[in-house]
């Protein structure tokens, strides 16, 4: 759903906004509710943050986050799972998590629901990666195939079923192929 003010809104307005469900994210100064996901989205995301968080989290390297607010770049959008290398985890005075993200992800991963708009989901990858995030994923569920993008470089299709998907480096200890990632879905 996008809404159109009858004057423009400012970022600084958009994120003293009410969080909506399914998110909405603030882009090129309009408001874009994301579509509710549905089941192979929520699969495929409900595993996968457990398995990043399972091999990264222990040993500090990483943590993985499902649909958090990351704002930076005069946009504020919410990808699918982002993932923080540790050390840029934001912490509060207590040395806890903080509550807002005003940086880019490491890793951005988008899962397409079928009635989203690739266009739109492929923007907030390039958007991350020319602000500073290392690798973009997009999983397209109904074609079971990832695209790969990072800065300065061609983007990758992996659909053969034992093709090991590229991961940052920080996260080389996940191995993943595209046989892996979309038995999720059985």
């Amino acid at each position: 759903m996008v809404q159109n003010p009858s004057k423009p809104i400012t970022l600084d307005e958009f994120l003293k906004l009410p969080e909506t469900k399914p998110a909405s994210e603030y882009i090129n100064g309009k408001i874009i509710q994301k579509p509710m996901p549905q089941g192979k989205h929520s699969a495929i995301q409900g595993e996968f943050v457990p398995v990043i968080n399972s091999i990264l989290k222990p040993k500090c390297a990483a943590r993985a986050f499902p649909e958090l607010r990351c704002t930076f770049g005069g946009r504020s959008t919410v990808p699918d799972i982002a993932v923080f290398i540790w050390s840029r985890i934001p912490r509060d005075e207590n040395g806890e998590i903080a509550n807002t993200f005003p940086i880019f992800p490491d890793w951005t991963i988008e899962i397409l629901s079928p009635d989203q708009n690739q266009t739109k989901v492929t923007k907030n990858i390039l958007h991350c990666l020319k602000h500073g995030t290392q690798m973009g994923w997009l999983i397209d569920p109904s074609e079971q195939t990832v695209f790969v993008y990072r800065p300065g470089q061609e983007t990758e299709v992996f659909d053969e079923l034992d093709a090991l998907i590229p991961v940052p480096s920080f996260a080389s200890e996940l191995q993943l192929t595209i046989k892996d990632l979309f038995s999720w879905l059985l």
